[in-house]
């Protein structure tokens, strides 16, 4: 944002509880919950507390209100949302729903989170298809890779967005449209930016968005979604749903089916008890400042930080290990010193001088937020010079 009404970084912190004497660089292991979404939380505690207070809304028209900010955020429609426990939820659906025959083809990238292995390598067994792996012919994993990959075989492309290990941002509007072209699925795991950088469905192109709650978005734990393009959710092989998917379930006076069938929409892909009250609340809060921030914000604080953290890490002791161009990379950047020994033991240093990042495959993963300025890099800079 940079009107002159427009709130800056220093404003949105507010939003936000003081972390202590700590620095919290780490928002793409865990988001920081918000200030809202604590106190919606407790107040969600005082439902179970005293439950005659629990009002009948919380079981479908919080749900429904998660869903239509989550359809926001991504330029979809609230029915084509489910919400999940993470994003295992939304890939497990896409396994058991697509229909396979012996020999079709899943393809994922080299070093990929371990959900795109405990989603896909069981299908090998189960249903006769094979996972194959993408090896980057660069540095980074792009695009043209997966391209490349592609035969007459492959039925899903599964992905991330972007790379937890080293942000890089995969373009998927090139990767979706070879996938069409000859008649693939393109799934992508957006945990690590949906929130922080602008999304909308329709650029992507994707299939499938499957996502975790709790990082971007500052949902709590256990929160999540899966996206399904429209035309698809009627193609999908059926299976056992939550109850509160049954169309008529919102009758709670009248809950006996001689011929159960889901409701319309992604809702039979939703989590067993959706409305969790202490999730759902909280996730609610966190979506609604999610939304009145934008994530265009979030990135483009982000891009300053990291841009900073480059420029000043001393190149005798570190290198970078994401994409140096802003716009190869999510909301978050990389680094390592110039062993796997000392990169192990810096990020010890850093936890021991309170500094909390990531270490994640042999690199040091700076995840900033808006609740964190430039004192915070020039605190690690300082950290790592020492």
């Amino acid at each position: 944002m940079t009107t002159a009404s427009a709130p800056q970084a220093a404003d949105w912190q507010q939003e936000w509880f003081e972390f202590e004497d700590a620095t919290f660089l780490n928002t793409a292991a865990q988001g920081a919950m918000p200030k809202v979404s604590v106190r919606a939380t407790l107040a969600a505690l005082e439902w179970k507390k005293f439950p005659q207070r629990i009002p009948d809304a919380a079981y479908a028209e919080v749900p429904n209100r998660v869903r239509a900010s989550l359809a926001q955020l991504i330029g979809a429609k609230p029915e084509e949302i489910a919400l999940t426990t993470g994003a295992s939820g939304g890939m497990a659906a896409v396994a058991y729903g697509l229909s396979w025959k012996p020999g079709d083809e899943i393809v994922t990238g080299k070093g990929e989170f371990p959900a795109q292995f405990t989603a896909w390598k069981p299908l090998e067994e189960r249903e006769g298809v094979r996972l194959r792996v993408v090896a980057p012919r660069e540095r980074f994993l792009t695009a043209d890779d997966f391209i490349a990959a592609l035969t007459a075989k492959t039925k899903l492309v599964s992905v991330s967005l972007v790379r937890f290990d080293d942000g890089s941002l995969l373009d998927a509007a090139r990767l979706a449209a070879a996938c069409h072209a000859q008649g693939a699925y393109l799934l992508l795991d957006v945990s690590q930016c949906c929130g922080a950088i602008p999304l909308d469905v329709a650029q992507l192109g994707a299939d499938f968005l499957a996502g975790a709650g709790y990082k971007w978005l500052l949902g709590p734990y256990g929160t999540g979604f899966f996206w399904i393009k429209s035309a698809h959710i009627e193609k999908m092989r059926p299976g056992p749903f939550y109850w509160q998917a049954l169309a008529g379930a919102d009758r709670h006076a009248s809950l006996t089916f001689d011929d159960p069938q889901p409701a319309a929409g992604a809702r039979r892909w939703d989590s067993p008890e959706t409305a969790s009250y202490f999730n759902l609340a909280a996730m609610e809060a966190s979506l609604e400042l999610v939304l009145r921030v934008g994530p265009a914000t979030v990135a483009a604080h982000n891009a300053k930080l990291i841009a900073q953290l480059f420029e000043r890490l001393p190149r005798d002791r570190c290198v970078v290990a994401s994409p140096q161009e802003a716009g190869r990379r999510g909301p978050y950047g990389c680094f390592a010193a110039r062993t796997a020994e000392k990169t192990a033991a810096l990020y010890d240093h850093l936890r021991e001088e309170k500094i909390v990042v990531s270490l994640r495959e042999g690199s040091l993963r700076v995840s900033p937020h808006l609740f964190n300025s430039e004192r915070d890099i020039d605190r690690l800079i300082a950290a790592i010079t020492a």
